[in-house]
């Protein structure tokens, strides 16, 4: 019966209100996040893949697969400004039906160096989702036999779901201010990062069914992320808050990593980067606690968390939410003539 109960308030919830996915990982998800973010890092070239999933105890869980693609374009010494340039695709499934969406976006971003130590992004995405589903593949109570649900049985019930396609528009703005203390042996940095985002401007109706003028309602997001460097050690703090709202629901999650540093950079030609293991744990208000542990191997990265779900769908849950792990590559701009030529930091 729990099980059943956790299926229904699931599906209410994905139907009744059209709510996006979330990522727990969500600053290693930059283009989900916000427009803003594509070309808007200490690098000329990243990718980014995620997969998670989601209410595993119920058997036929929410399955979210993304890949972001991003780089910055016309970034010189002399130059003022340039653009960052983003791809975004993602696939996300539920249930035996597979309802589900699939989306592409591609970002633009304007970035401008407002000072030395500081920039100013502002974006804009455009894409296109496809809605689908196979209800064929439903069984119903009136399918019962006596002994067990026979799907050869007519189940009696006029399925009107619509795969469909709309378009969908967003943009973001993003404010970073980095300061760093160079020395021939590592740099001790100081970096804060705000930015905000509106998702589905244009509220594209979703067409579950013939005559359905329902629209998806707009997402803003919210997010403060910082980088502190604790002087004479290996250690460094990274915390963040992101508040996510969209139509009736509202999200705040907050918490901090922990930063061990493994290996200097080499500062001078950039051939080895800094290494290190980010160990953190982030709060999701009234939802779950999420144990993240991330890798960080200089141009590559892993990370894994887990959502502890402690909401009142614990009771059939048993505390447990969601697996999400996250690949990521990046080229970047860590030898100190590139960052003296691109960032002005000496």
């Amino acid at each position: 019966m729990k099980k059943y109960l956790l299926i229904i308030a699931l599906f209410i919830s994905s139907f009744g209100f059209a709510q996006d996915v979330h990522f727990s990982q969500i600053q290693e998800s930059p283009l989900w996040l916000n427009p803003a973010n594509a070309g808007f890092m200490d690098g000329y070239f990243r990718a980014v893949a995620n997969y998670r999933n989601q209410w595993m105890a119920m058997g036929n869980a929410y399955q979210t697969m993304a890949i972001s693609v991003d780089a910055s374009m016309l970034k010189t010494k002399k130059s003022k400004a340039y653009l960052g340039l983003g791809l975004f695709v993602f696939n996300d499934r539920a249930g035996v039906a597979k309802m589900g969406t699939t989306q592409g976006q591609i970002h633009i971003n304007a970035i401008i160096k407002t000072s030395k130590k500081s920039k100013l992004g502002g974006a804009v995405y455009i894409g296109v989702n496809q809605n689908s589903a196979n209800y064929a593949s439903l069984t119903y109570a009136n399918q019962y036999n006596g002994k067990e649900i026979d799907n050869t049985l007519g189940s009696g019930e006029a399925v009107t779901y619509e795969s469909f396609i709309n378009t969908d528009v967003g943009a973001g703005l993003n404010y970073e201010f980095s300061s760093a203390n160079i020395d021939m042996l590592r740099d001790d940095i100081f970096s804060l990062k705000i930015g905000a985002a509106a998702h589905h401007l244009n509220q594209p109706v979703q067409k579950f069914a013939s005559g359905s003028t329902y629209k998806l309602p707009m997402r803003f997001v919210g997010n403060v992320q910082a980088r502190i460097d604790i002087k004479g050690t290996k250690f460094a703090i990274l915390p963040s808050v992101i508040y996510l709202k969209q139509a009736t629901a509202s999200e705040i999650t907050v918490g901090t990593h922990l930063r061990c540093r493994f290996k200097n950079p080499t500062k001078v030609t950039g051939v080895k980067s800094e290494t290190g293991i980010n160990i953190g744990v982030y709060y999701r208000l009234n939802d779950a606690i999420i144990p993240q542990v991330n890798l960080d191997m200089g141009k590559y990265a892993i990370g894994v968390a887990y959502d502890l779900n402690i909401s009142k769908f614990k009771q059939v849950s048993n505390l447990n939410g969601g697996f999400e792990i996250y690949l990521k590559f990046m080229s970047l701009d860590d030898a100190l003539f590139k960052r003296k030529r691109e960032h002005g930091l000496n």
